[in-house]
């Protein structure tokens, strides 16, 4: 499936290049091929197709938890279609399979209690989002489902004890998710704790002695509520009311349970590291020194140690701090790239770490605390590919239409140019979902495809909106503002027309989800500039989105794109929806879409497809019939 998907994608790109490469392959493909209906998509050479078979081959692996003595790892990777759960047992030793699902598994939390020998991990079905929870046993080789197998939940974390654990799920009424405490006996059922009201709560953190719990209630990137629950009366109260909104990011308890440990950017332009006394309410500010946003925290298990990242213009720095003397420190050797999961071995002195760089894809590794030294754990397959051919991104700022302190503001962007290119080279826009989300300078293969391949280069904006640089740049696209992001992408043109090494009459742009909406936006505004367009399950009616996306997301999505319960939003909706200028898009487009999407509905694409048809607008669609 990976390697059809990647070489319908690739079609796309061959308008940037030559329109007639894409029209003179025939005959058009119109049929199913395994579980993708693919209309009106041409061929491609198969030299070609046999080197996106290559690209499409490159693995990743990520770091999921120690095992229960500390001495393994359970990772994540794939030698099928799609990621499982294998083992490793030392560095570069072989990687065990230990799980054979047809769905994709991306989480495997070991028990504590080292008497239940096994992990708990979660999985959907045809990308429904509907996750249920499963133990698997390792001794038996066994899963046994945990959750009630239809509705949606969300695995939060054992208690250190390994004697519950705690998830979050929407069997009440679909919508709303609850907080469900499961005790680690095999006859034990689910205990709905708290009734909560949305689709944006979860366990932020679980106190040592496993008595009580912060439980965060997400509104949207800029507001976050923590509350703080009491595990044996079942009673929540809120931590910390403020009179503006409040982001919050990772939270972790002190070891004695009188404070707490967690990421805000309460009074700051970034998200900084705070610990909050319970008795003072007062917090105190402990990376005032990093002027950019924290992410990932995690306490060691005596309480001594919190190991943390930095965002850092997109790519990770790796962090520690002595919570005895509050003095922060830099975890050196870590190569340039971008931080997935941390995770502390059991006694603090060793952290498990997933890093992608460019030039290579996920793999993980082990950061000694003590000596300093840095372990690799996994060497994941690249298809047989040259890891030389790989390509660095250049970070660049273009100028956009307005000023940020009196001075032209700059949008911050990747850009992936062809070595040695013979001439001006053809651009693809590359536009991240979200919104509040970061194109960041992990490895991908499809970049390096189109780079490499069809020497195509790629420049990936952060426009307004995006996470990463500050809550006033988070907030620039907010409600009535939407359309700003999308005079972003054409400044973006202007900067490119400027480019001696970039051909501005070949620039195609490509989105997926929110990035699939700018990218459609792109196009009804930018269309005479542009080549060609892949809008991968993009919004095209913001109205029927909100209508019809899943009812846990509707809300949280509201208060990021605007109510269209409201007229003047409603209004402003029909003015900016893509599906409502579909008359300016004359340009091939590639559509691409998963039936079971429960966050961009197969309605969004499909009304988007008929209505180019319908215009004679050439269209190329692919649905996954078992995709979300």
């Amino acid at each position: 499936m990976r390697a059809a998907i990647c070489f319908l994608l690739t079609i796309g790109l061959a308008a940037i290049i030559d329109p007639s490469l894409a029209r003179a392959q025939t005959p058009a493909i119109s049929q199913e091929i395994g579980n993708l209906v693919v209309s009106g998509v041409p061929a491609l050479p198969a030299d070609l197709m046999a080197r996106v078979d290559q690209y499409q081959n490159v693995r990743a692996a990520a770091v999921a938890d120690w095992d229960r003595d500390g001495k393994g790892l359970f990772i994540t990777t794939r030698f099928g279609e799609v990621p499982q759960i294998h083992y490793v047992a030392a560095p570069g030793a072989d990687r065990q399979q230990i799980t054979f699902f047809k769905e994709p598994l991306t989480e495997a939390a070991v028990a504590p209690d080292k008497s239940q020998n096994g992990f708990v991990f979660s999985r959907d079905v045809g990308g429904d989002e509907n996750f249920q929870l499963y133990f698997f046993d390792l001794g038996t080789r066994q899963a046994r489902l945990l959750t009630d197998g239809k509705s949606r939940n969300i695995f939060q974390g054992w208690n250190r004890a390994g004697s519950q654990l705690a998830f979050m799920g929407n069997q009440r009424n679909g919508a709303d998710l609850d907080l469900y405490l499961l005790d680690a006996r095999p006859d034990a059922q689910p205990v709905r704790v708290a009734e909560l009201q949305g689709g944006g709560w979860g366990v932020s953190a679980w106190s040592d002695d496993s008595k009580q719990m912060i439980v965060g209630n997400y509104k949207s990137a800029n507001d976050v509520e923590l509350y703080r629950f009491d595990v044996a009366s079942y009673k929540l109260v809120r931590l910390h009311p403020t009179k503006e909104p409040v982001a919050y990011g990772g939270v972790g308890f002190a070891k004695d349970g009188k404070g707490v440990y967690w990421i805000s950017d309460e009074g700051t332009e970034f998200q900084t590291l705070r610990y909050f006394d319970f008795a003072s309410q007062q917090q105190t500010p402990l990376t005032t020194a990093i002027p950019w946003d924290i992410q990932t925290i995690q306490l060691s298990r005596d309480g001594a140690r919190l190991v943390f990242a930095a965002n850092e213009g997109g790519y990770s720095k790796l962090y520690t701090l002595d919570t005895k003397t509050r003095q922060v420190q830099p975890v050196t050797n870590i190569p340039p790239g971008v931080i997935g999961d941390v995770i502390l071995n059991e006694d603090g002195r060793r952290v498990a770490l997933s890093i992608s760089q460019p030039t290579a894809g996920s793999d993980v590794y082990v950061a000694d605390l003590t000596d300093h030294t840095l372990t690799r754990w996994t060497t994941s397959e690249l298809g047989g590919l040259n890891p030389a051919s790989f390509v660095v991104p250049e970070l660049v700022q273009y100028p956009t239409f307005d000023k940020a302190d009196g001075k032209t503001r700059l949008i911050p962007a990747f850009v992936y140019r062809p070595k040695n290119a013979p001439g001006k080279t053809p651009v693809l826009i590359s536009i991240h979902g979200g919104p509040e989300g970061q194109s960041l300078p992990t490895f991908s293969a499809f970049i390096n495809l189109l780079v490499n391949e069809l020497g195509v280069a790629v420049v990936v904006p952060n426009v307004r909106g995006s996470t990463g640089y500050g809550k006033t740049y988070l907030k620039l696209d907010n409600g009535p503002k939407r359309e700003e992001s999308v005079q972003d992408i054409g400044a973006l043109l202007d900067w490119v027309g400027r480019q001696p090494g970039f051909d501005a009459s070949r620039v195609g742009v490509y989105g997926g989800s929110y990035g699939g909406y700018m990218s459609l936006a792109t196009m009804t505004t930018y269309n005479a500039r542009m080549r060609c367009h892949i809008d991968l399950f993009g919004i095209s009616n913001f109205v029927t989105f909100l209508k019809n996306t899943s009812s846990y997301r509707a809300d949280l999505r509201r208060v990021e794109y605007g109510d269209e319960r409201d007229p003047a939003m409603l209004k402003a909706f029909e003015t900016i929806s893509p599906i409502n200028k579909i008359q300016n898009i004359t340009k091939p487009m590639l559509v691409y879409q998963g039936k079971n999407d429960p966050r961009v509905p197969l309605s969004e694409s499909e009304q988007m497809v008929a209505g180019l048809k319908k215009q004679g607008t050439t269209v190329w669609y692919i649905m996954a019939k078992d995709e979300g």
